[in-house]
Order: C-alpha cells, then sequence, then structure tokens
C-alpha cells in the first residue's frame, strides 16, 4: 500500500503526488475550511485514533466506515451478491484487519463508485483485493490518483453482472451514478444511492441537491430525468450515503414522490 502518499483532511482524497491544493475540494460543491488546505496519511490514520466499523445495514448489505468521522464522513458498502460482492462507494481507511473482516464476508470481485466525492483511496483498495474499479468518464478529471485499475465507462448504464447495474444519473456530478441490485431487498430490489439520490432524516423523501454543504439545488432538468430514469428500475429499497441512511420500503414510489415534490417547489 502506498500508504505515505497524501490524503486531503477535508474530503479525503488520496492524490498520486503532494500537491498544495485539493481540486475537490476547490470546487463549488464541496469547500476548502477557513483554516485552509490540510493534509494526512493512511499512515498517519493508522497510527492515530481511526479504526474502522462494521454493521449489517440490511439483507446482504454490509456498512464500512471510519470511526472516528474522517472526511466528508460517508460509509461504503459490501454488497453480498450472487454474482459476487461489490464494494459500493469507499472510505480513506483500510488495515490489515479490515481487509482480513472483508475477506470473511467473501472478499471483494469489484469497486464502483456513486462519485468524486468518494473516490478518496479506492486505488488502496483495489490493490489489496486486486479488483477493477468502475467510474464513469464523466468524472475522469476528478480522479486523484490515476491507475491501471481504474476502468471508465460511459452512455446511461453499465451492467457489473445479471443481477448489478450501474445507472448514470447525472445528478450532483456529470458521471454521478446509482447501483441497483436486482435481488436485493430479499427478492424486491434495492437501489444504492450515495448522496445521488439522498436518503434523508424523513425517509419517506429523498433529495437532489448539487451541492449539499453550500445547499446548491440540482437543476430541475437532470432532477426530471433521473426520476424517469429510475421509473424504469424495480427497488424497495434506497441505501444512502450515511449510517441508518435506508428507505426500507416502497423505494420506487418514494423516489416519484419526492422528483414531483421537487419540481413542484422549485417551479413555484
Amino acid at each position: 500500500m502506498a500508504s505515505h502518499l497524501p490524503i486531503c483532511v477535508t474530503c479525503g482524497t488520496q492524490y498520486g503526488a503532494p500537491r498544495p491544493d485539493c481540486p475537490i475540494c476547490e470546487d463549488e460543491r464541496q469547500y476548502v475550511p477557513r483554516s485552509g488546505q490540510q493534509w494526512t496519511t493512511l499512515a498517519e490514520l493508522r497510527a492515530g485514533e481511526h479504526t474502522f466499523s462494521i454493521e449489517e445495514e440490511g439483507p446482504g448489505v454490509t456498512g464500512i466506515g471510519v470511526q472516528p468521522k474522517f472526511g466528508i464522513g460517508q460509509r461504503a458498502l459490501l454488497v453480498r451478491a450472487a454474482s459476487g460482492n461489490i464494494l459500493w462507494d469507499c472510505v480513506p481507511y483500510l488495515d490489515d484487519d479490515l481487509i482480513g473482516e472483508i475477506r470473511e464476508l467473501g472478499g471483494i470481485s469489484a469497486i464502483a463508485i456513486s462519485h468524486p466525492h468518494y473516490y478518496t483511496t479506492m486505488v488502496e483498495w483495489a490493490d489489496a483485493f486486486d479488483v477493477p474499479i468502475h467510474l464513469h468518464e464523466k468524472d475522469q478529471q476528478w480522479i486523484g490518483r490515476p491507475d491501471p485499475r481504474v476502468r471508465l465507462w460511459r452512455g446511461g448504464e453499465h451492467r457489473l453482472a445479471d443481477d448489478l447495474t450501474l445507472v448514470n444519473l447525472g445528478v450532483h456530478f456529470a458521471g454521478g451514478t446509482v447501483l441497483h441490485w436486482r435481488d436485493g431487498a430479499e427478492g424486491k430490489g434495492a437501489l444504492l444511492s450515495g448522496d445521488i439520490v439522498q436518503v434523508v432524516p424523513n425517509h419517506d423523501l429523498v433529495a437532489f441537491m448539487y451541492s449539499y454543504p453550500n445547499y446548491l439545488p440540482e437543476r430541475p432538468s437532470i432532477v426530471r430525468r433521473a426520476g424517469e430514469l429510475l421509473a424504469g428500475y424495480t427497488f424497495d429499497e434506497i441505501y444512502g450515503a450515511w449510517w441508518a441512511a435506508v428507505v426500507r420500503g416502497e423505494g420506487n414510489e418514494v423516489v416519484r414522490h419526492s422528483v414531483e415534490r421537487y419540481l413542484d417547489l422549485v417551479s413555484a
């Protein structure tokens, strides 16, 4: 593992070489704190107070997070699909103990990530499990550590296996992607959405934002298209970016209602 490479403290992105700035945080969808740009490394995270946490989030879905909170604070999800385990999204922390626990759960056959805020130490993970990383080509410019393991896909849909499909919605980022697991939720279908489709505290709704920390709403045309695309997939559950951010039932209806409500509000 290249544990000496710089990691942005604010967003958790690892870069392939030292640099003065973090382009992801300089972008208006993120932010540089008033204290200025700060860096750490994976070696420093391991030597400090940080560690990992693993918890079941639903049938066949295991959450993987960092404690205490680091960077944006998302948790990744290990999807234990019949076609092979997929790591959905990523977190900055990784060590030998975490690798061992994931291997006991069946390992990882591939990594897929919703958008650049969650790229973090994706190459470290890919190296540890000897697997590819699937990213949408529209977000190529945000890759902080280019690597041969990164496989760029294009278009609106990319099938990883018969039961797993990546769908480009274009929300939040041009390459903003969700993962549809046909057999998730005990056969009723599950949508893993990161914060492309954000599960909010009221689990009867989801949100669509261009920038979450800066409160910039997503463009209505993008949200409308996302709703139309998702109407073509069946899913009962929706797994968002945070611990326990899960819609546990009627996922299609929650998205349909949320898109309708959003468009009503922004056009009022």
